[in-house]
């Protein structure tokens, strides 16, 4: 049994296209970060202008106080979108990078599969109890694995569910306040 060059070829191929995989995911993350940071340094800018602005215009003490107290909710509303929208990204660029560690654990199990099969044609007499626990091993491994992708999406899925309910239950405490 040997190695021949295609198959280094093609195995060289794979990691490199599992690579670029994970460095796009990286990199479309990155990109949609800083859209969000920059969006979010501008907003805050045009906002603490117009808050200035708003303040320098205040007719006495009380009126500045209330336009203080009015600049909070929109303050925490913008904070809370802009976490929501880096956890979405967050997310996000973790399920890509999922999918790349998922596919390259598929194929690597694959190719195991397929060298045992090519070892047990080879193998000496007696040797099947041996391969039969490696192959039952691979199997639990892989029950392991799945199980444990699926607790994974699971507690993603969740965590998005409570950031959308404390957006929720925040936008339900400021409008509250206004009505108050």
């Amino acid at each position: 049994m040997y190695v021949t060059p295609e198959q280094i070829q093609a195995a060289g191929k794979a990691n490199m296209e599992a690579l670029l995989a994970v460095a796009n995911a990286q990199f479309a993350a990155f990109e949609k970060l800083a859209t969000i940071n920059a969006t979010a340094v501008k907003s805050a800018f045009e906002d603490s202008i117009a808050n200035t602005r708003a303040l320098i215009g205040a007719k006495d003490v009380q009126e500045a106080v209330s336009l203080q107290g009015a600049f909070a909710q929109p303050a925490i509303e913008k904070a809370l979108a802009y976490s929501k929208s880096v956890y979405g990204v967050a997310t996000e660029a973790g399920g890509e990078l999922s999918k790349v560690a998922e596919h390259r654990v598929a194929e690597w199990n694959e190719n195991f599969v397929s060298l045992l099969d090519k070892v047990s044609k080879n193998a000496p007499a007696g040797s099947d109890v041996a391969l039969a626990a490696v192959k039952s091993m691979l199997a639990a491994g892989n029950a392991a694995y799945d199980n444990l992708s699926k607790v994974a999406k699971q507690a993603t899925e969740m965590a998005k569910a409570n950031v959308s309910a404390a957006t929720e239950t925040v936008k339900g405490l400021a409008k509250a306040k206004k009505a108050a």
